[in-house]
């Protein structure tokens, strides 16, 4: 290393859980200015999570008071619910204690507004409706093996649906098979049980996770699918990975609310 090494704040947080070691486990960075992309990949590589979100004050004055911006090990992506929680978790609680509310202008996604409720977050996000697959790769059901799916919609992510919340569960994919396909990730989704309107799962080798504990951007598409097939705008949903997590969606015309809670797990700092 040359010269000096610059001292960031760094807090891990599990979103879409009220206990840790459950729920997703997003990095939030809080920066002065932007970081060169490569350090941000950097970044976000070494922490080795799901997600690392990082954002600024917006210093241009505009309506979204913050800047945000989520990098998986791999990539950066369009649209992050749980590291968005996982940031207004940190906003709301340490560093502006009791904020409500908080508008975040992003690159892709448009803005973002989390508000708080005691310690639960809503999290007013776009719908992105599936659609009714046209083209299917042809290795998307090999490598999730299990049973036949009742339906394969597509949409950023294929969303593939089962008749049975264990069917879900009991999937096993082929993970290198299931990074060559041509879409960013794939949900599979089923009814649910107990009190829940629907399970999913997500997995996305191919940015570098191959398992998503609990997804906020594919609930976009799993919203309006299930409304929809329920009849309902308001549903429980339940992402059984094996850490798993609960989330509250709601469909509001062109946007989806995506509510849950979160707890910090660690604080400290990095050197870069």
């Amino acid at each position: 290393m040359t010269g000096k090494a610059m001292r960031l704040p760094i807090y891990q947080v599990d979103a879409f859980t009220d206990r840790v070691f459950a729920g997703n486990p997003a990095a939030v960075v809080p920066l002065e200015s932007w970081l060169p992309d490569a350090q941000l990949l950097a970044i976000a590589a070494e922490n080795n999570l799901a997600e690392t979100a990082f954002f600024i004050r917006n210093g241009e004055g505009g309506g979204e008071e913050f800047e945000l911006r989520w990098f998986t090990p791999a990539v950066e992506v369009d649209l992050c619910g749980h590291a968005t929680l996982a940031t207004a978790f940190v906003i709301s609680t340490i560093l502006e204690p009791g904020r409500e509310r908080m508008d975040f202008a992003t690159r892709q996604a448009g803005t973002l507004t989390v508000t708080r409720d005691g310690d639960r977050y809503t999290l007013d996000f776009p719908n992105r409706p599936a659609k009714p697959a046209e083209r299917v790769d042809p290795n998307l059901l090999a490598a999730l093996g299990g049973p036949a799916p009742a339906a394969v919609l597509s949409g950023r992510d294929y969303l593939v649906v089962y008749e049975s919340a264990d069917a879900v569960r009991a999937l096993a994919p082929d993970m290198a098979l299931l990074a060559k396909l041509d879409l960013f990730a794939v949900c599979v989704t089923a009814p649910g049980e107990g009190g829940v309107d629907f399970v999913s799962r997500l997995f996305a080798p191919a940015q570098g996770i191959p398992e998503d504990p609990v997804t906020g951007s594919t609930h976009c598409m799993l919203t309006p699918y299930w409304a929809e097939r329920l009849g309902k705008t308001v549903l429980t949903a339940r992402q059984v990975s094996a850490r798993g997590g609960d989330l509250l969606c709601e469909l509001a015309g062109d946007r989806v609310k995506i509510g849950g809670q979160a707890v910090l797990y660690l604080e400290g700092s990095i050197l870069v």
